[in-house]
């Protein structure tokens, strides 16, 4: 199955035909840096760093393109507010949001270029508007004038009229139209400012993503990505200027937007009080929860980032990392034997192993739908463990390779997806027991067990816990099972014996 993407330009879902044979050239709106980012922001740039990942495992060779904004009102107004420099303001949350990128876990792009360090592109798109008399200078202020841009409003599917209802602001009586928009504004005491034409002054929003994208991708590049907030202004106005200054042609092929996020089905923002900064979750949950949840959504709906949907991830990213947890036991505890094997069953996980790597692909290449190809490797997880429980202590080759096919199938398959499944080091699990454990164990084992390893410590204690459940000495079992929960450590009774890990590791 060929890839298909829903491109909002055209309102429907088309074949995905790369400019150049697998080169994907690609730009996605970064962040305003005046305030740390929240789920909202996350949401978007976890959206499009999968399909990053997506289209590099499919064989493509990506040009990623995502800016940063360093120059904008909003930066200002936070540095009058704070009394600094507009500039401190921009480096410090530029850094913030690095910092947050990297606790996502998000690929690096290719380029980030900042938009101060281009405003001589900037300027020389604006040029070329006013020549072509599709922008006017005022008073060292320059717009763009939308009445003579006939596609004005293709992207929003939006007519001039649409876009004046319901107006609730006053209109600069300077513009010739009340939808005219900023490409330059003249500066004001305080403010970053830079020579131009018109006078001193700084870019208007807009125009910072078009110079950007020009530059490093080229007009008719493949995919322009960000949040469904940004159809209109911001990406509506990215495509007049750059169309009505260049020589013809599209700006973009694909317009590619994420849906917004809820906080407990109620809509995230600011006046309900319900904002919540990645850097707040990272510390709680992880990226790999995070991430999860996110992909639990398809890309273009709305998405629950509330407490119970946190909790539902958390459980989903266990099930997985218990999956290769078991795989890795068996196989480490184990050796080969020819006898005794039943080839049904390991023919039952090969074929699941084939089968979701079909059908993750399957999914993906339906416009990046990342919930069914979730559904893929849960099928897969669910198909490793009915195999695990269904098996003896001894393995045959034949399903040792299958065991190990499919755990390296959910590596791949996660990965893919910027999941990274990773189990506790023996040291580092040492490190995580609590004290309690030689408390319990010389209790049970009725010796000394000072210095002892914390780990062979509890698998002799899970061991005189069979010798009691063989007895049905319930009491003593349920009081073994009692003290290690109560430590955190959770157990796990399968047909090869107990297994232990510590909770939410």
């Amino acid at each position: 199955m060929a890839l298909r993407v829903f491109n909002t330009l055209t309102r429907r879902k088309e074949d995905f035909t790369p400019r150049e044979p697998a080169r994907v050239g690609m730009y996605v709106c970064g962040p305003t840096v005046y305030n740390y980012i929240h789920v909202g922001n996350a949401r978007t740039y976890l959206s499009f760093d999968v399909i990053y990942r997506y289209l590099k495992y499919g064989g493509h060779d990506v040009v990623y393109v995502r800016n940063i904004t360093d120059v904008e009102d909003k930066i200002i107004n936070k540095a009058k507010e704070e009394g600094v420099e507009p500039a401190e303001i921009a480096e410090r949350f530029t850094r913030a949001f690095h910092e947050d990128a990297k606790g996502l876990g998000l690929a690096k792009p290719t380029v980030e270029p900042k938009a101060t360090e281009h405003i001589r592109e900037m300027i020389s798109i604006i040029k070329r508007l006013i020549e072509k008399d599709l922008a006017y200078a005022v008073d060292g202020d320059v717009y763009f004038e939308v009445t003579k841009f006939p596609g004005y409003g293709k992207l929003a599917n939006r007519t001039l009229e649409d876009m004046r209802a319901g107006e609730r602001v006053d209109v600069d009586p300077r513009k010739r139209h009340p939808m005219d928009f900023a490409l330059w504004k003249s500066s004001k005491p305080g403010e970053p400012h830079w020579d131009s034409p018109w006078g001193t002054g700084r870019p208007g929003w807009h125009i910072e993503c078009s110079a950007m994208s020009e530059k490093y991708l080229g007009m008719g590049f493949d995919i322009h990505g960000g949040g469904q907030d940004l159809i209109f202004p911001h990406h509506e106005n990215e495509i007049a200027q750059s169309e009505g200054a260049s020589a013809g042609g599209s700006f973009v092929k694909y317009w590619l937007h994420g849906g917004m996020v809820n906080i407990g089905e109620e809509k995230m923002a600011k006046s309900l009080g319900n904002v919540i900064l990645v850097r707040d979750l990272l510390a709680e949950h992880g990226k790999d929860v995070l991430r999860l949840l996110a992909l639990s959504t398809h890309y273009r709906s709305p998405i629950d980032f509330g407490p119970d949907k946190i909790k539902e991830a958390t459980a989903a990213y266990d099930r997985v990392v218990n999956a290769v947890r078991r795989i890795e036991r068996r196989l480490d505890s184990t050796t080969a034997s020819s006898f005794g094997e039943n080839p049904q069953a390991v023919n039952a996980l090969s074929s699941a192993s084939r089968r979701a790597r079909e059908e993750f692909g399957a999914a993906m290449d339906d416009d990046f739908n990342t919930a069914a190809a979730l559904a893929s490797i849960f099928e897969l997880v669910k198909e490793i463990n009915m195999f695990l429980e269904g098996h003896d202590a001894a393995l045959s080759m034949e399903a040792r390779d299958a065991l190990e096919d499919a755990r390296g199938v959910l590596f791949e398959l996660t990965g893919a997806l910027g999941l990274e499944i990773k189990l506790p080091e023996e040291e580092d699990v040492e490190d995580l027991l609590p004290e309690a454990v030689y408390t319990l164990a010389a209790e049970v084992l009725k010796a000394d067990v000072v210095g002892a390893s914390k780990r062979e410590l509890i698998d002799q204690v899970l061991a005189l816990r069979e010798v009691a459940r063989s007895k049905k000495d319930w009491v003593t079992a349920d009081f073994i099972r009692k003290g290690l929960v109560d430590m955190g450590i959770e157990i796990e009774d399968t047909p090869a014996g107990p297994e232990w890990r510590i909770r939410g590791k």
